[in-house]
């Protein structure tokens, strides 16, 4: 049986030791030279994790002037079917994809060996990127990170990326399309030792009348490491069926959420002891 007392106890600790932090506050990243491979390339291995500052996050939209984006009238009609009518696919347990990874606020795990980079994400998710000089496929088979060839300029790790599903998939958390046209090419370098920077260049003449350019930096995370994660493992959001369709109110700064959430409550205090419910026949 739970001891339910515990759990409740346990949930005050966690509490506090959250307020403890404060609210967007980043650890310092370590500090140093960027490590190098035997090869002299830049070692880009780690665990990354959000800066704090690509706001407002999971938007691609985010260094445009509004967080408009230069949608075409097909790119605008496949938005509002989004917000309308598809639920969230990563709410699904489907992979984000990219750009919707670039974008969001999940750290990540980079393993650079000698002819490949990999990308192990939240949720169970993996990219592999080859780095030995091939070239794309003539008629890729549609994933949804696509097919991606690494090569190195100097000391920047360029990803060039075709051959995207075109449903089932959004670019971004906001509800933003992508079509099967999806070209990205991320350009990631290692300035130092605690920092990963990204320069992402997104185009897809379909649904947008020009490039896309976002860019955002991570911070080193070091003795962290990707866990195992199954997303469809006792998640009532995928089988219960009350999920709702587009990604939830957005506020006018670009982020998600409510403009006015209920606050919450205070902690437990010598004038206000906590107080515990218990579930009919719960003793």
């Amino acid at each position: 049986m739970i001891d339910f007392r515990l759990a409740l106890g346990l949930v005050v600790v966690l509490i506090a030791n959250a307020q403890d932090t404060p609210r967007g506050s980043v650890p310092t990243p370590p500090k140093g030279a960027a490590p190098k491979t035997v090869d002299g390339h830049p070692d880009l291995s780690g665990y990354w994790r959000d800066d704090g500052n690509a706001h407002p996050h999971g938007n691609i939209g985010k260094d445009l002037p509004e967080f408009k984006l230069p949608f075409t009238p097909a790119g605008e009609a496949a938005h509002q079917y989004n917000i309308e009518h598809t639920v969230d696919p990563e709410s699904r347990c489907l992979p984000g994809g990219i750009p919707r990874e670039d974008a969001g606020d999940g750290g990540f795990q980079l393993l650079q060996v000698p002819g490949d980079a990999v990308f192990l994400y939240q949720y169970g998710t993996f990219r592999l990127i080859p780095v030995d000089g091939r070239k794309h496929s003539e008629d890729p088979d549609p994933s949804y990170f696509g097919e991606a060839i690494g090569s190195w300029d100097g000391d920047t790790f360029v990803i060039d990326s075709i051959g995207f599903k075109d449903a089932n998939t959004w670019a971004d958390e906001n509800a933003d399309p992508h079509s099967g046209q999806l070209h990205t090419v991320e350009h990631w370098t290692r300035p130092d030792l605690g920092h990963l920077h990204l320069e992402l260049l997104i185009e897809d003449p379909k649904f947008y009348t020009q490039p896309i350019h976002f860019q955002r930096s991570w911070l080193l995370s070091p003795g962290r490491q990707t866990r195992e994660e199954a997303c469809t493992e006792n998640n009532i959001d995928v089988f219960s069926g009350h999920l709702g369709p587009g990604p939830g109110a957005i506020r006018a700064d670009g982020t998600r959420g409510y403009d006015h959430p209920a606050p919450l409550p205070p902690l437990p205090s010598k004038d206000n002891p906590a107080r515990t419910i218990l579930p009919p026949g719960v003793n």
